[in-house]
């Protein structure tokens, strides 16, 4: 595991100046390889039968394009020529010539049947204040979603659906020569079917993120991290499942529907028993939860969700945000009671699938 720490460094004066003449640097190397680029596809646009009246850029036919390996290749040489870039790291001018031309892959890529608009306002919209019914919900590979109140969402594989084409049209422009019209007309098969997966996932996610809407005014869910997930033995599929655009979609949703959206401490939430709250360990391959204290069984997703529940309710109150919606914790009818699974053992007949 690699662990990233910030710091702020107060450098003197002397080091302050090593710092700006390393950045001019990285300036003047920056533009002088996006000019050879420029002067590249100048080079390229004169006619066949005819050249300018004023000026035009000739380099041989067999000229190569300034790519970044050559460009960086380049460096050690342009070091004797100019001196001056001998005092920066080499790391560094490297990174500044792969800056550049990521920015440029991403020039050549970009559509332009798009405008975004951004409007800035002094209008805040506040966020919904918890209240009402509400639900915990737990994310999972197997079950997409379940809540505390028995609703599982199947897994979905929103990738692994499309992969097949998508990997005949990948080996289609693997056989193309790079930068030729057949090239690029394979390359934006392989872009609009990742656009139509994304796309597909997104119009999942928001579907339903409204059903959830419907089932409650306040959804509790998990604060995990899901990019330290998605470096699991199961990080294809995590990425693919995009947890965490999911829950940004819910909390979208809730703002727009007046839904409470809270975060709660998900730790240790699958391995403890949302009826008497004991400990109950479980392996990843157990799937069913079984109290062996107070006999309470569910599913183990189910288990989970009623835990986070639990504890968001435990939360809010700590905070004293539930006496502003209601007169006390529980028993006003409309808002989740903890007595709905604390205290009654369901057998395995006895759960359902509610009905929506």
């Amino acid at each position: 595991m690699i662990l990233n720490y910030t710091y702020r460094i107060y450098p003197d004066a002397k080091q302050e100046t090593l710092l700006l003449e390393w950045l001019e640097t990285c300036r003047v190397s920056y533009n002088y390889a996006l000019r050879e680029i420029k002067d590249y596809i100048s080079s390229r646009k004169c006619p066949i039968d005819r050249c300018s009246l004023e000026s035009e850029y000739i380099m041989p036919c067999h000229y190569p394009f300034p790519s970044y390996h050559q460009q960086q290749n380049n460096l050690p040489l342009a070091k004797r020529e100019f001196p001056r870039l001998a005092s920066v790291p080499s790391q560094v001018l490297q990174t500044n010539i792969r800056r550049l031309h990521d920015a440029w892959d991403f020039f050549r890529h970009r559509g332009y049947g798009f405008a975004v608009i951004a409007i800035e306002s002094d209008l805040s919209i506040p966020d919904p204040m918890p209240h009402g019914h509400c639900i915990g919900v737990d994310v999972g590979l197997l079950s997409y979603c379940a809540t505390s109140d028995g609703f599982v969402e199947p897994g979905r594989k929103f990738f692994k659906t499309a992969y097949r084409r998508l990997k005949v049209l990948q080996q289609r422009l693997s056989k193309k020569q790079k930068r030729s019209a057949n090239y690029e007309k394979a390359r934006k098969r392989v872009e609009k079917q990742h656009n139509h997966i994304s796309f597909k996932r997104k119009d999942y996610q928001f579907k339903l993120a409204h059903k959830l809407g419907d089932m409650a005014d306040t959804i509790f869910v998990e604060d995990i991290d899901f990019r330290l997930m998605a470096k699991g033995f199961l990080s294809k599929q995590t990425i693919d499942a995009a947890f965490g655009q999911f829950r940004s979609i819910l909390k979208y949703v809730g703002k727009r529907r007046d839904v409470s959206v809270c975060e709660v401490n998900s730790r240790g939430s699958s391995q403890t028993c949302p009826n008497c709250r004991i400990e109950v360990k479980k392996e990843l391959e157990d799937r069913w939860h079984s109290c062996p204290e107070c006999k309470y069984e569910i599913d183990r997703d189910i288990a989970s969700a009623q835990e986070l529940c639990n504890r968001g309710i435990e939360m809010l109150s700590t905070q004293g945000l539930w006496g502003k919606e209601i007169g006390y914790q529980v028993g006003l009818s409309g808002v989740m009671s903890l007595d709905k699974w604390r205290g009654v053992a369901r057998l395995n007949s006895d759960i359902e699938k509610p009905a929506l």
